[in-house]
């Protein structure tokens, strides 16, 4: 597996054609019965790994696990960044700060204090793996996000938090990294450490975001750019900004966020692209780096399993709890909303990828830091999964339409059983406000469907009039369940 041989590639194709085909065919029945997808694909890992068909052996000197997990935390971090709301942050700016601030890095505190007096690791040590713990997996966490019944303010802190407290995290790591590499060292070296690590990494992300920006308006206006290659052009400034970041000595993974978050900021139609296709290319990068990572690497969390280890597993579980409900004193939250939030933050792949960071860099005594911290992660799914089956589902809500509505989705002739037909002249697939008042004028019936991605929605103050509120991905499903006449015209408001 070391060496990139014709059968390392076919091997690597075969294993990316298994990922998407398992991922499509299971989505469904994952979506449903509350199985963490994670622990689908460690299996599937294990499976292929030594101790099953003997096809795949990944070590932590692996080239594949290099490359992938990089690729895999430069997504993460960027995924994280363009899919914030800098609107819905800014309306929750009290919520968003106490899950960010004290609840974070309250729980990496004492993780690393658990790590420190129960396994006896340096201070270093322990600050690395407490801070690679205090991260919540945004994977493990999808489903449940998804859920109908989750009050409202649980799943804004848990997306909050899974999205952005890894770029909180993730410099405790990078800063302990660099002060191990130049122990003893102060003054002039202290700053240009400081230098490389919070200005030019995040300085490289942002200017490759405007440029990138910059370019992509030009072509719109000149000859336009189709939205399915907005989302591909979304990766391609991401894996530029790492790439700059990287050339001038600073952290390609803060570039990465910077570069996201300058997206988020500015161009909000390029982020809805992202969300409709780029973040599934990333997600299923993810799930092929917990494919690499269950067919060997994380099941040697067992293999140091002892009494002690055991209580430091157990102590991180329960930390969060404690850091939360503190952090959360503060927070308009009722106590089984706090209790959701403090409980539900599974360690998964976002914990490993940080802990390859010094393994990656040659850091002494990393490599046991990944061991525990793999430990960690195969006791928060265990934990956390079975937690989310044993919590069961609230009946969605009814959808309702208003009387205006319905009489929009209703032919308004005399005889509502005979419809005749209307045509608009129109050789694309958009409608003008002129066209869509003429088929209303007309006596057409037209159901208006409000579209747009979350990020466009929160952002804007601009609502279409009696237009019905349908999230893109369940759109046609949406739709059925209101009866909506199939001859009627949908029009969609999705911009």
């Amino acid at each position: 597996m070391e060496s990139f041989s014709p059968q390392f590639f076919i091997l690597t194709l075969a294993l990316v054609g298994v990922v998407i085909i398992v991922a499509a065919l299971l989505s469904g029945l994952i979506d449903r019965s509350d199985v963490p997808q994670v622990a689908v694909f460690l299996a599937l890992g294990a499976i292929l790994g030594p101790a099953g068909l003997q096809l795949l052996d990944v070590s932590l000197d692996s080239p594949i696990l290099r490359i992938v997990a990089t690729l895999s935390l430069v997504l993460v971090l960027f995924t994280d960044a363009v899919s914030l709301s800098l609107t819905e942050v800014r309306r929750h700016r009290l919520l968003a700060f106490l899950v960010l601030g004290p609840g974070t890095l309250l729980s990496a505190v004492l993780m690393a204090l658990a790590a420190w007096w129960l396994l006896d690791f340096s201070l270093p040590s322990a600050a690395m793996i407490g801070a690679a713990l205090a991260s919540t997996d945004p994977v493990m966490l999808r489903g449940f996000l998804k859920r109908p019944g989750l009050p409202e303010p649980v799943r804004l802190a848990l997306r909050l938090e899974s999205g952005l407290n890894d770029i909180v995290l993730l410099p405790i790591i990078l800063g302990t990294m660099a002060l191990l590499s130049h122990s003893g060292t102060l003054g002039f070296e202290s700053a240009r450490l400081a230098l490389e690590l919070f200005l030019l990494g995040p300085g490289a992300g942002v200017a490759v975001g405007l440029l990138a920006l910059g370019a992509l308006e030009l072509v719109r206006r000149k000859t336009g750019v189709r939205r399915d290659y907005e989302s591909l052009y979304s990766l391609g400034v991401a894996f530029a900004a790492y790439a700059a970041a990287e050339a001038v000595h600073g952290s390609g993974f803060l570039a990465a966020f910077s570069a996201g978050l300058t997206i988020a900021a500015l161009d909000v139609e390029l982020c809805d692209c992202f969300l409709e296709y780029g973040q599934t290319t990333a997600e299923m990068t993810l799930l092929f780096t917990f494919i690499l990572f269950g067919s060997s690497l994380i099941w040697q969390g067992l293999l140091v399993l002892d009494l002690t280890t055991l209580l430091f597993a157990m102590a991180v579980v329960l930390v969060r709890p404690i850091a939360f409900f503190l952090s959360l004193a503060r927070a308009k939250l009722d106590r089984r909303s706090r209790l959701l939030i403090a409980w539900f933050g599974p360690r998964g792949l976002s914990s490993l990828l940080l802990i390859l960071v010094p393994v990656f860099a040659g850091v002494a005594g990393s490599e046991q830091l990944f061991v525990i911290c793999c430990l960690v992660v195969l006791l928060s799914v265990v934990l956390h999964g079975s937690s989310l089956m044993l919590l069961g589902r609230e009946e969605s809500p009814a959808i309702s339409v208003s009387a205006d509505q319905t009489a929009a989705a209703t032919p308004s002739k005399s005889n509502p059983g005979e419809i005749e037909p209307t045509t608009v002249e129109n050789d694309s697939d958009r409608i003008s406000v002129e066209e869509l008042r003429a088929l209303q004028f007309a006596g057409a019936p037209v159901v208006i469907v409000d579209a747009r991605a979350e990020p466009s929605f929160n952002s804007s103050k601009f609502r279409a009039q009696g237009a019905l509120r349908i999230l893109p991905d369940r759109a046609v499903r949406r739709i059925s369940e209101l009866n909506v006449p199939r001859q009627s015209w949908i029009v969609v408001f999705c911009a």
